[in-house]
Order: C-alpha cells, then sequence, then structure tokens
C-alpha cells in the first residue's frame, strides 16, 4: 500500500519525533527528586541509554512498547508490513546486543517499559531506586 502523506509531509511529520521521550523526563525528574545524580542520552556510551551513573556503572534504558515491540502492547502496523517487521525486530535485536555488551563489560543494566510507567510510576520509581541504591 502507498504512503498516505506526501514526501514532504512524511518528512516533516519525522522530524517532529524527539529523541528524548516524555516518559524519560517524567523518570529522570523523580529519580532527580530523590537525589540521584546522572546524565540522560549520554552519546559517549554503546546504546545511547536513556538514563546513566557512570561512576557506579549504571544504565537504564525505558523502552517504548511499540519501538521495542513489548510482549503485552507491541503492536505490528497494518502497512507496508514488511519494513515494519524488519525494523521493529532490528530495534529488538539491538536491544539484546546492548544488553550483552554492558554485561560483559561489568555494567549493572536495567529496562522499564512505556506501559510500567503509565500505568505505576510510584513502583517503577521504588524498583528504580532499589536498583541503583544495590550498586552505590
Amino acid at each position: 500500500m502507498t504512503d498516505m502523506m506526501t514526501k514532504e509531509q512524511r518528512r516533516k511529520n519525522m522530524q517532529a519525533i524527539k529523541s528524548i521521550s516524555r516518559l524519560e523526563g517524567i523518570v529522570s525528574k523523580e529519580l532527580w527528586k530523590k537525589g540521584f545524580r546522572f546524565r540522560r542520552n549520554t552519546k559517549s556510551l554503546f546504546g545511547t541509554p536513556d538514563i546513566s551513573i557512570k561512576k557506579y556503572k549504571v544504565v537504564i534504558f525505558i523502552d517504548s512498547c511499540f519501538w521495542h515491540l513489548c510482549p503485552i502492547h507491541g503492536n505490528m502496523p497494518k502497512t507496508n508490513l514488511e519494513y515494519w517487521e524488519k525494523k521493529l525486530k532490528r530495534n529488538q535485536d539491538r536491544d539484546r546486543e546492548v544488553d550483552d555488551y554492558y554485561r560483559k563489560n561489568g555494567w549493572h543494566l536495567k529496562r522499564v517499559w512505556e506501559h510500567e510507567v503509565k500505568n505505576d510510576l510510584d513502583n517503577v520509581i521504588e524498583d528504580l531506586t532499589k536498583f541503583i541504591s544495590q550498586v552505590q
């Protein structure tokens, strides 16, 4: 099926997508209130973690249910199926590569699903607080 937008409309649409999600902002704001100091979207680290604390070798990724194919909420678009299957499968493969890299290099890694943040932010923050505190 052909795209319903012109190339110019699609380009503007894709440019509007930010690399830092609103969910990252919510989680990082709450962790900052708890006294944790960290960096967001550290480009110098493999996979550009959403939150990183180099001092303690901690990386946190907040994964979108769509882009990372959440087993509960992930869905495959109905149009342009071949493109989306390849794209989303590659995202999952990259997640595994990133996880393997950090584990092999002695880092502490945590992944949080988008729906976890939306459904119970307090529980996510409590879980992340325990995770980071155990490493310190």
